[in-house]
C-alpha cells in the first residue's frame, strides 16, 4: 500500500480499507486491497474523520504512529491526537480494527466514536460484548487514550467545523449510512446497504434517509458488492449490487460514485468488471457521473462544486 503523506490542500478522502465481510490476502487482491472498511476524510485545520473501524484502521494507525515518531525525533512539540470516527455498525468487519489502532494507546489521545444505538444496551456496553475476553485479551475502556462512544441514531450533529447527517439504512443489523459537508464539499458514506432486507421494498426503491444522505454529493461512497446474478440468491445479506449503487447516485445528483466494499470473493479483475459495466451504466444516464472504484492507498481530493 502506497498513502500520500504530503501536506494537504484542501479535502481528501484516502481509502485504507475498502472490503466487505473479511480480510483478504492473495495475489489477487494486489490492486484494490483486502482490508475491511475504513476510509479517513482530512482537511487542514481539522481534525480528522474516520469512516468505520475495519482492519484498514491499523494501516492508518502505522502511518499516524510514524509522524508522531518523526515529531519527537525532530524535537518538536508532539501534536496531541485527536479524532472522530463515524461507525456504521457493529459487525466484526467493521470494527476489528480497533484493538490495533496504535494512537488510541496515546494517553494524549481524544477519539470519539459515533455509532448506531442499541437496544441491547448503550453503545459502548455492545461493542465491550465484543471486545472483552475471551475474544479479546482487553476492553476499549483499557485503552490508553480516552475513547468516548456516542449512541446515534436519526440525527444531525455537528464536529470540529463539519455538518453530520445520520440516517437507518437497510441492512442485517442496525446501521446508519452518514453525511458529511466540510469546507464547501458534501462526502456520503453508506458502506453496508441492501433493498433485500426490507422484503416490502422493490428493488429499485430508494428510501427517504437515503436520499437525505446522498443529496448532491460530490462524493458517495456505496456498498456494491455483487453483480446482479449473485443477488438473486444473496439479497438477504444486506448489500447492494453495482446497478443499485448506480441508480442512487443518478437519483439524487451525485457527482463522483465510488463502489466500495468490496465481496471477499472478487478479485481485481473481477472488481475491474464490476467498475466497467458501473460506468457503462451511468453513461446511459442524463447527468454526467463519475464512477470508480475503492482501492486502498488511493487519495481521492473532494472538490466542491
Amino acid at each position: 500500500m502506497t498513502i500520500l503523506t504530503s501536506p494537504m490542500s484542501g479535502v481528501r478522502l484516502t481509502f485504507y480499507g475498502v472490503r466487505g465481510s473479511t480480510p483478504c490476502d492473495a495475489a489477487r487482491y494486489e490492486r484494490y486491497g483486502g482490508n475491511t472498511s475504513c476510509v479517513a476524510l482530512e482537511a487542514p485545520g481539522h481534525d480528522p474523520v474516520i469512516f468505520d473501524l475495519g482492519t484498514g484502521l491499523r494501516e492508518y494507525g502505522d502511518i499516524v504512529t510514524e509522524q508522531f515518531r518523526a515529531e519527537l525525533e525532530g524535537n518538536r512539540l508532539a501534536t496531541p491526537y485527536r479524532s472522530t470516527v463515524l461507525l456504521t455498525h457493529l459487525h466484526w468487519d467493521h470494527i476489528m480494527g480497533l484493538p490495533f489502532f496504535t494512537p488510541a494507546f496515546r494517553p494524549d489521545a481524544v477519539i470519539d466514536v459515533y455509532g448506531p444505538r442499541q437496544e441491547g444496551g448503550s453503545l459502548l456496553e455492545v461493542f465491550t460484548g465484543v471486545m472483552s475476553p475471551p475474544y479479546f485479551p482487553i476492553t476499549p475502556v483499557q485503552l490508553g487514550g480516552t475513547v468516548t462512544f456516542r449512541d446515534v441514531g436519526e440525527d444531525d450533529f455537528a464536529i470540529n467545523g463539519s455538518k453530520v447527517r445520520a440516517r437507518w439504512v437497510r441492512h442485517t443489523d442496525p446501521t446508519l449510512g452518514y453525511r458529511i459537508e466540510l469546507e464547501g464539499t458534501s462526502v456520503a458514506y453508506l458502506s453496508d446497504h441492501g433493498p433485500g432486507c426490507a422484503p416490502d421494498d422493490s428493488d429499485d426503491f430508494i428510501p427517504k434517509g437515503v436520499l437525505e444522505l446522498c443529496d448532491g454529493a460530490d462524493v458517495l461512497m456505496h456498498d456494491a458488492q455483487h453483480t446482479s446474478l449473485e443477488y438473486e440468491t444473496k439479497r438477504h445479506f444486506g448489500h447492494s449490487t453495482i446497478e443499485y449503487a448506480v441508480h442512487v447516485a443518478q437519483e439524487a445528483g451525485v457527482r463522483h460514485l465510488v463502489l466500495f466494499h468490496h465481496c471477499p470473493t472478487h478479485g481485481d479483475d473481477a472488481v475491474d468488471e464490476m467498475l466497467e459495466r458501473a460506468r457503462d451504466l451511468a453513461s446511459r444516464g442524463s447527468g454526467s457521473l463519475e464512477v470508480s472504484a475503492a482501492a486502498e492507498g488511493h487519495v481521492l481530493p473532494v472538490v466542491p462544486r
